[in-house]
């Protein structure tokens, strides 16, 4: 006889179950309810909230790095700013103040780049303030558009006092970072080759360029030996021919302007007899680890006459291969290796820094016969007078060619600087430019050093993350040039130095804080409206510098220096935040270069302290195969349209649950996919707030709850997420934080709990202990879940608050993490899983073996040693509800080992109408023939 149950039945009985009830939406809605939210928050002012229900908690302050104000966002900009909104969240929830005042960049290059475009090349005859003019609108146009989008993706902070770059007090405490360089004696100007920018006629900073390949030739030239005669002499030599020093360069521009040849002291050098294809007879001198490899490059033999060390060759006279007149000589330099070239190293000491310093240690002349435009001027020979750069390449190895000198030319694929902003290659040039020492020593907060030492102290002394962060930035600081802070452009911040008729310049600690006070006033455009007497009002600067007679200094702070000081413009600046050092400096990794270093620069050139405590850095967006994403590339997220696609939500997330410590993969599918794991998220919250709809959490208590039993294993679960996830927290490894609370989602509340609850939760009686306690789990899992989970999905954290029952708080960002409870592991648990997998793999054999697809369907019974049955008896009916199974039984052992069996009972129980269960005591009630004992009660109290 069948023991099926008709569907009538099941149906009769659904109005007498505790099904789950919410109103939180199972569909998300982001893109239409995240505004809605925003308003609210700003209706109710939350930022101010938050500050002053944290007013008496310890400050904890990260600094915001200015984005230029030149763009809408993109998706490297969502990844860095909801990085910082998450660690601000989570720092305030933890007990912490954390004000949070967002900054832009406004002056410099890539905003005059994005003019210069619209206006083309008149921009070059226009009035420096109607470019100005045309910058500023630029920039405060971008500054909304960006507030606006960044608040989109909700970014909680100052919005309506937020910090400018350009603004008139922003400047002024500028200019009292650049008193104190000045104070302390390291500002200076000289002739000195630096980074330029052909196509936007302006020194660069390292931070300003990028590296791309480019294909330039290549050459091996001769430079002949000016006294034949006194060459072979010194090294006894007898055989016939021209004595040379052979060099190699990828920049044969820079050869017009070469006066020395480098070698190393302690290397062997080679003079190498070989003839010429026309049986000309040479003698070249080449190192010789390189002789084989550059002898290669042409045919016929060639002979070692004679090894001598490099020291040995030092002061040797040669007569330059194109420019007749000049001679140039034989200097000694530690830097020249032997890992490719020729080991012989061409020097020009306007066209390199390390030609540079050899040629301020031999006393050569920095010369440059290349003007700003890129091409040679009348100094140069008069066959490449006007040429570019580039269009002198070959000519000159034509010329050399044709005078005999060319040993060999060949293209070279390599690494070459670019103009970060035009895109164009740049060169060394000489110019003068205004620099900051960093190897002068000067006295600061109490002791003497130097610039670079306080700096490689300062990245000793600072927390990194990641940790390599460090040994990156040190390596810069160790190697890095003097700062060039000058820029030859109109939009910026000016230099604020005067020249007498003499030339002389004026610049004094308190003529700059002189002109920093007419910048407050009047802004920096005063500097080309005022005259000195007004831009020095109430400053004398002395009978050699009269007033009336002085001339302004062209050019404009490098940005860099600008944000750069924001530490002092801004922290120091404003009462409402902590004075400098700011707790955590976060941007992208370009940024060991850029802001961090040139941040550290500024604060330790005018105060002799760091300007934060600890750096942390993220990688870049690329394509999901790895390589460099472009505009143009259908893998480019587009960060305002994905957040109108997808909601900020769910982009949040997605920049929490990736290792932002390495280059982040990207694109609008795998965006698309993660939409997966957010509503796996938001459905758990759902089904937890379903569950609560009738409870009151003011009646329930979790200390209540038995170690033995699911409830106890599931508050042990919830005490380990807590820990777990505030230390991901703490470390700043949001993936590693979202992971816990995906897989949380996904096992503890999904595959174990909240699976194992459904029974007792629908079928017992509303006010039934176990049910009740089994809500105050739930309602303890949800708060924690929420607050965990609100520093990254802001928006859908809040309104899963305002669902859950017994919040007072109008919004979760006001309330604190959860703490852990204490609660112990009990031995019981690891027993009880491991009974779990037994059990589910028993019953996925009798889905295979004997069609049975409902646990429900089935009895567990255990057979257990006495030790597992003390442990795991109390359990009650959890040990069936684990499974989902429809009951189960303890048996003892009869051995050593515990074990179970699973027990198909579609044959000889009947199946509740109610619970669905198969039990043996379904019928046991007359007056419920088709139900278990259990559930007829619940309808019996239920009729009551």
């Amino acid at each position: 006889m069948s023991t099926q149950q008709p569907e009538t039945a099941e149906k009769s009985y659904k109005q007498t179950l505790n099904l789950p009830v919410t109103d939180f939406p199972m569909k998300a809605d982001l893109v239409r309810r995240e505004p809605e939210r925003l308003a609210k928050w700003k209706q109710i002012n939350l930022y101010t909230q938050v500050l002053e229900a944290h007013a008496s908690d310890p400050a904890w302050v990260l600094h915001d790095g200015p984005p230029f104000a030149n763009s809408d966002i993109h998706i490297g900009h969502l990844l860095n700013k909801t990085l910082k909104d998450v660690v601000i969240r989570y720092r305030t929830m933890k007990g912490h103040k954390c004000p949070y005042v967002p900054g832009w960049d406004c002056h410099g290059l890539p905003i005059e780049h994005q003019i210069q475009q619209q206006v083309g090349s008149r921009l070059r005859d226009m009035d420096k303030l109607a470019v100005r003019k045309l910058c500023w609108d630029h920039a405060e146009k971008y500054i909304a558009r960006q507030s606006e989008q960044f608040q989109r993706l909700g970014i909680l902070g100052d919005w309506d006092r937020l910090y400018k770059t350009m603004a008139p007090e922003y400047e002024a405490q500028t200019l009292d970072v650049f008193a104190r360089f000045v104070e302390h004696g390291l500002v200076y100007k000289k002739l000195k080759p630096v980074h330029w920018s052909i196509a936007n006629r302006t020194a660069l900073a390292d931070a300003e360029l990028e590296y791309r390949d480019r294909e330039d030739p290549s050459v091996w030239v001769e430079f002949p030996v000016e006294n034949p005669g006194e060459f072979k002499s010194r090294f006894d030599l007898r055989e016939e021919g021209r004595p040379s020093l052979l060099i190699w360069t990828t920049t044969p521009w820079t050869l017009p302007a070469n006066l020395a040849i480098a070698v190393h002291p302690d290397v062997e050098y080679d003079v190498v007899a070989w003839e010429t294809p026309d049986g000309q007879r040479r003698l070249s001198v080449v190192a010789s680890k390189l002789r084989e490899r550059t002898f290669a490059l042409r045919k016929g033999d060639h002979r070692v006459l004679k090894t001598v060390h490099g020291q040995a060759l030092a002061g040797l006279a040669y007569v330059h291969p194109f420019v007749e007149a000049r001679r140039g000589g034989v200097v000694t330099a530690d830097y020249v290796t032997t890992e490719d070239g020729t080991g012989l190293v061409h020097t020009a000491p306007g066209h390199g820094e390390e030609d540079y310093q050899t040629g301020l240690t031999h006393g050569l002349e920095v010369y440059c016969p290349v003007d700003p435009a890129g091409r040679f001027d009348s100094t140069a020979p008069n066959w490449i007078t006007g040429l570019t750069v580039w269009d002198a390449n070959p000519v000159i190895a034509a010329k050399l060619k044709e005078l005999g000198m060319l040993f060999h030319e060949q293209p070279l694929v390599h690494s070459y600087p670019h103009d970060w902003r035009s895109k164009t290659p740049t060169i060394f040039r000489a110019t003068e430019q205004w620099f900051i020492s960093l190897d002068t020593p000067y006295e600061a907060a109490g002791r003497t050093a130097t610039l670079r030492e306080r700096a490689i102290q300062a990245a000793n002394d600072t927390i990194f993350y990641p940790a390599w962060g460090r040994a990156r930035l040190l390596g810069m600081l160790e190697n890095r040039p003097d700062w060039c802070i000058s820029r030859q452009r109109a939009w910026g911040l000016p230099i604020p130095v005067f020249y007498n008729e003499k030339g002389d310049a004026l610049l004094t600690p308190d003529s700059v804080r002189a002109v920093g006070a007419a910048f407050a006033r009047h802004g920096s455009d005063a500097w080309f409206r005022l005259s000195p007497a007004e831009l020095l009002e109430g400053f004398d600067p002395g009978p050699g510098f009269p007033k009336a007679s002085l001339r302004k200094e062209n050019d404009i702070f490098d940005v860099w220096f600008e944000s750069g000081s924001s530490w002092h413009g801004v922290l120091d600046l404003r009462r409402d935040l902590p004075d400098a050092p700011a707790d955590l400096y976060l941007e992208g990794s370009d940024q060991h270069r850029g802001w961090f270093q040139l941040s550290m620069l500024a604060a330790l050139g005018s105060t002799g302290r760091p300007p934060f405590r600890e750096i942390l850095t993220h990688g870049f967006i690329v394509k999901p195969d790895g390589t460099k994403v472009s505009k143009s590339d259908k893998e480019y997220v587009t960060a305002t349209q994905e957040v109108e696609r997808h909601g900020a939500d769910l982009l949040r997330l997605w920049s929490c649950s990736v290792d932002y410590q390495n280059d982040v993969r990207a694109s609008p599918e795998v965006i698309q996919k993660f939409g997966d794991d957010y509503r796996k998220i938001r459905n758990t919250l759902r089904f937890l707030l379903g569950n609560l709809s009738d409870y009151e959490p003011q009646r329930a208590a979790a200390a209540d709850i038995p170690a033995q039993s699911l409830d106890g294993w599931m508050m042990y679960e919830l005490d380990s997420l807590v820990r777990q996830v505030r230390a991901e927290y703490d470390a700043f490894l949001t993936h590693r934080a979202f992971r816990l609370l995906f897989d949380f989602c996904n096992t503890q509340i999904s595959a174990v709990y909240g699976n194992a609850m459904k029974d007792r939760l629908y079928c017992e009686l509303p006010d039934s202990p176990l049910r009740r306690r089994s809500q105050a789990v739930q309602w303890n899992v949800a708060s924690a879940l929420i607050r965990l989970l609100a520093p990254m999905t802001v928006f859908t954290a809040d309104e899963a608050w305002e669902f859950l029952p017994g919040t007072e708080l109008p919004s979760v960002h006001l309330a604190r993490l959860p703490e852990p409870r204490g609660k112990p592991e009990h031995p019981s648990y690891a027993i009880l899983m491991r009974m779990r997998d037994e059990a589910l793999l028993a019953l996925d054999r009798l889905k295979r073996e004997q069609g049975l697809n409902k646990a429900t369907d089935a009895e567990i019974v255990y057979r257990l040693t006495a030790a597992d049955r003390a442990a795991l008896e109390p359990y009650g009916v959890d040990l069936a509800d684990v499974v989902g199974a429809g009951s189960h039984s303890i048996i003892d052992a009869g051995g050593d080992s515990s074990s179970l069996e699973v027990v198909d009972r579609r044959e000889a129980w009947r199946l509740c109408a109610r619970s669905r269960k198969r039990t043996p005591d379904v019928g046991s009630d007359p007056n419920y023939p088709d139900l278990t004992a259990r559930d007829a009660a619940a309808l019996r109290a239920l009729a009551k």
